[in-house]
């Protein structure tokens, strides 16, 4: 993976907080760090090549206005006033190479000097094994701070901790063994004609950027909420709320039209424009 830094602009010293978002259902991550961006007035500095995502090219995703800025598949943003840098992914991982793709997410954390990286991701509402009606939108979290995924700051923030994690269970050693190189990718595993679904977790996105950040010695905290399919803009509001109480950030949107948030420019045409109401 390449850091490519833009012209006259460079990454922040004082950085130290990496956030980035896990590609899942209702691509929830994506569209928490597009509110991240814009609303911390975040500035790109740069971009990351990398051989295992898909190429892509877009608009500026965050200006009102034509500036001349394409939207790239990896891109590097720096909050100075929050010291805290954030990762765009804009498109999927080339099939069955999560696991290097986050090799390299995991290097670059180590050349830029962050000490703690934050991954924001959804998991799918219909594999919650316990739906609690008694408060709205959960955030559940997994941390590498101890062994069993705990975490005290998150649990102060009255997270609960996710608890379909069990660093013993065989799919998440085998993870932890690859993100360590302690065994190799296309070994075949004794289990893979018969997976259960203790399996499923640890073939996701984010469950390989946390333990390939955890082999490096990084701290990293996963915010994770379930969703279906859909409107996800409620549960990306939820994510980027939890990710600006845990880090403090300092959010200005006095111009925007979202409250707190600034509604990236993007959004207005997610979701195509509203129904035609003479149909009913």
């Amino acid at each position: 993976m390449e850091f490519i830094i833009e012209e006259g602009k460079c990454l922040n010293k004082e950085t130290s907080t990496l956030i980035l978002p896990a590609l899942s259902i209702g691509n929830v991550g994506q569209l928490a760090v597009d509110l991240l961006v814009s609303s911390t007035r975040a500035e790109r500095i740069g971009y990351l090549d990398d051989p295992y995502i898909l190429p892509c090219v877009g608009n500026d995703a965050y200006g009102p206005t034509p500036c001349g800025e394409l939207a790239l598949p990896l891109e590097a943003y720096d909050s100075r006033n929050n010291g805290v840098a954030l990762v765009q992914q804009r498109s999927p991982v080339v099939k069955g190479m999560m696991v290097e793709f986050a090799r390299n997410l995991a290097d670059f954390a180590v050349a830029t000097g962050m000490n703690h990286v934050l991954v924001l991701s959804s998991l799918e509402f219909m594999r919650l094994q316990k739906i609690d009606t008694s408060s709205g939108m959960q955030i559940f979290y997994l941390s590498s701070t101890n062994t069993d995924g705990t975490d005290d700051c998150c649990e102060r923030l009255g997270w609960k901790k996710w608890q379909e994690y069990n660093p013993d269970q065989r799919s998440w050693k085998y993870l932890s063994s690859l993100a360590e190189g302690n065994a190799r990718q296309e070994d075949n595993l004794p289990f893979e004609d018969e997976p259960e679904d203790e399996d499923y977790y640890p073939s996701l996105p984010f469950a390989a950027l946390f333990s390939c950040f955890k082999a490096k010695g990084i701290k990293v905290t996963c915010l994770l909420c379930y969703c279906s399919e859909g409107d996800n803009t409620p549960e990306a509001f939820s994510l980027a709320e939890a990710t600006s109480k845990l880090l403090g950030l300092s959010i200005d949107n006095s111009h925007g039209e979202g409250g707190k948030w600034l509604i990236p420019f993007s959004w207005r045409t997610v979701y195509g424009p509203p129904p035609d109401l003479s149909m009913f």
